[in-house]
């Protein structure tokens, strides 16, 4: 077998993989999709059981809710408690207010 003949496949597909690579790295920053990092503030202080009982598909949602002020109460969350779960919530999102500074609407 010719060397050169074994050679030609592969410089084909090296340059394919680049294109490729290439591709992706310029979709991955256009399509970019940014999230409210305090989300995962809210997340976190939530009890994570995910259960839906709160009428979002989990603990993400609901968090997700809440900064978005589609959800007001949050005692919404049936398995959270005001001392474990809620007061630090609220506390949390007074230190982080709204991206215009208004506090999020949003008690126990």
């Amino acid at each position: 077998m010719n060397f050169l003949a074994a050679l030609i496949p592969l410089a084909v597909l090296g340059v394919i993989g680049m294109v490729l690579g290439l591709t992706l790295t310029f979709a991955d920053s256009y399509f970019e999709v940014k999230e409210d990092p305090r989300i995962d503030g809210v997340e976190k202080l939530l009890p994570n059981y995910n259960c839906g009982a709160c009428g979002t598909p989990g603990c993400r949602a609901f968090a997700t809710a809440i900064i978005n002020g589609d959800i007001k109460e949050l005692s919404k969350c049936k398995p959270g408690k005001a001392d474990k779960h809620f007061n630090p919530i609220l506390a949390y999102l007074k230190d982080h207010p709204n991206p215009d500074g208004t506090p999020v609407d949003v008690k126990i």
